[in-house]
């Protein structure tokens, strides 16, 4: 989950935040934060308590609920898979010592991350990934202390923009919309889980600490890399690149200019796995869901392999297909994809709600009194963000 999660949601979004507004959101991503815990913490619960899939539950609510599941999340695996692709061609050609075009970088990482997939070797890449996202973390932070001793010059009379105002609802739906990720990673957790108890032992306490130390690890890596922004960039009458690849390279240039020249193709290597890790694990993570839904809608009484490494295929190609021929089209279809995030989080939020509330689950993985409230809160906040959005975008005209 923190390898799908750790992408533009903080290498762009969390960066653009401190640039922008410097501290002042800082609040709002704890707060997105610690409200969507609940419900991604659901897809643990429920797993490990049933030993089914949250796809399986949505299928117990009923066929609508599963169908409505099944075209969001296909239309979310393409366009996110597509961004992933082209910000890891990107940030590949940063560091590879000849030209490449962006279309065969892409079809590079691509075939890549099919071939780890196919062969069975993505037990290595997990570890590789928890590697990379160590270092990534460590070199974060001592890019961040030294930026604090030698934080940007503001240029004169810089008066700070308010994300308080109704101008600022439009980042600030995008980054809630991918904080600390799409609601819908929760279903991929469940999947990855289920999985993971079929092949070895995995207890409750186990794989809710393992989820803990992922999802408060990437919260804490959101703060950091706002933090970076707003020290760095806060001020400094630096213009912004507005795409993600364009803000990945201005980012580069960030760490070689605290930590020092030296440090600037590591960063990229860095970052590079760091978004390759991401593309590799949505690719494998949308395939499992989406079969899965496929394969409950047919009443089918198993998945199969080679359904998902169909769906597998679909996915790539559909997301290959736009960056060779809609590339300049994938910045209004990201946002769109982040917009589309943000609209069903409350929705998802509420399913999730009410499978582990209402199944009978085993002690440890109960929802108890108090996660039961912090979950209604969660959801008076999450409903509460989607209807003033709903205000500012349609009835305010």
């Amino acid at each position: 989950m923190a390898s799908a999660a750790v992408g533009g949601s903080h290498l762009v979004a969390s960066t653009k935040a401190g640039a922008i507004y410097g501290w002042q959101l800082a609040v709002l991503i704890i707060l997105v934060n610690l409200f969507k815990y609940p419900f991604f913490r659901a897809g643990i619960q429920y797993t490990m308590g049933t030993g089914r899939t949250l796809v399986e539950g949505y299928a117990e609510l009923g066929r609508p609920y599963l169908c409505l599941f099944l075209c969001l999340t296909t239309i979310s695996a393409i366009i996110n898979t597509a961004a992933l692709l082209m910000f890891s061609a990107s940030l590949l050609g940063y560091f590879i010592p000849f030209s490449l075009s962006m279309s065969s970088l892409s079809i590079i990482v691509l075939t890549t991350c099919l071939v780890i997939l196919f062969t069975g070797h993505y037990k290595a890449l997990d570890m590789l990934a928890k590697i990379i996202m160590a270092i990534l973390t460590i070199t974060t932070l001592i890019a961040v202390m030294i930026a604090f001793q030698h934080p940007v010059t503001t240029i004169p009379h810089f008066v700070s923009p308010s994300p308080w105002s109704i101008s600022a609802l439009g980042f600030i739906v995008i980054t809630m919309g991918w904080m600390p990720a799409p609601i819908e990673i929760s279903c991929l957790t469940s999947a990855w889980l289920k999985k993971q108890t079929q092949q070895q032992t995995v207890t409750p306490r186990s794989a809710l600490f393992d989820f803990n130390i992922g999802y408060i690890g990437t919260a804490i890596l959101a703060l950091i890399f706002m933090s970076l922004g707003a020290l760095l960039l806060h001020g400094s009458g630096v213009v912004l690149q507005t795409s993600g690849v364009g803000f990945s390279h201005q980012l580069i240039s960030l760490y070689a200019s605290t930590i020092g020249e030296w440090s600037r193709y590591l960063i990229a290597i860095i970052a590079f796995f760091c978004i390759f890790g991401s593309t590799i694990t949505v690719i494998d993570g949308y395939s499992r869901v989406i079969s899965d839904a496929q394969r409950l809608l047919q009443s089918k009484p198993a998945i199969s392999p080679r359904s998902t490494s169909l769906t597998m295929i679909v996915i790539s190609l559909s997301s290959l297909g736009i960056v060779l021929f809609w590339a300049s089209a994938l910045l209004p279809m990201l946002n769109f994809a982040m917009i589309l995030a943000f609209i069903t989080t409350p929705f998802f939020a509420l399913l999730n709600y009410i499978l582990v509330s209402k199944t009978a689950l085993p002690k440890p993985l109960a929802m108890g009194k108090k996660l039961k409230w912090f979950s209604i809160i969660g959801l008076i906040y999450l409903f509460g963000f989607f209807l003033l959005f709903i205000w500012w975008k349609w009835l305010m005209q």
